[in-house]
């Protein structure tokens, strides 16, 4: 995989994680297991199904189907996009100013996501 295909791959892997903490409660029980086993603790569709006794099949279609389901919550809701923006904000705020009363609150509001 050359350097452009191993970064998309990290980029997607990250934007799923992102996703999943933001949405994860929205999940059913099968969904985050399947989904933590993939991307967070990074085993393969195979070692899964073999793990569940299914099919390689089975598994994938489960974790494309959370995928596509932590997409549409994030299109629906905006969650995600809206705490990186409040994040930028803040970020900006706390270089713009010396205030440290402001610090101290900007800093709260960062702790609060």
């Amino acid at each position: 995989m050359d350097c452009t295909g191993g970064r998309k791959m990290l980029e997607k892997v990250n934007r799923m994680n992102e996703l999943y903490d933001t949405y994860q409660e929205l999940l059913t029980s099968k969904q985050k297991i399947y989904f933590e086993l993939y991307y967070q603790d990074d085993l393969s569709l195979s070692e899964i199904a073999e793990q569940f006794e299914v099919s390689r099949n089975a598994v994938f279609d489960n974790i494309k189907r959370t995928g596509k389901l932590l997409e549409d919550y994030e299109d629906k809701l905006q969650l995600l996009s809206k705490r990186e923006a409040r994040e930028k904000i803040l970020d900006q705020m706390m270089l713009s100013t010396s205030d440290e009363q402001l610090i101290k609150w900007i800093s709260e509001l960062q702790l609060l996501d």
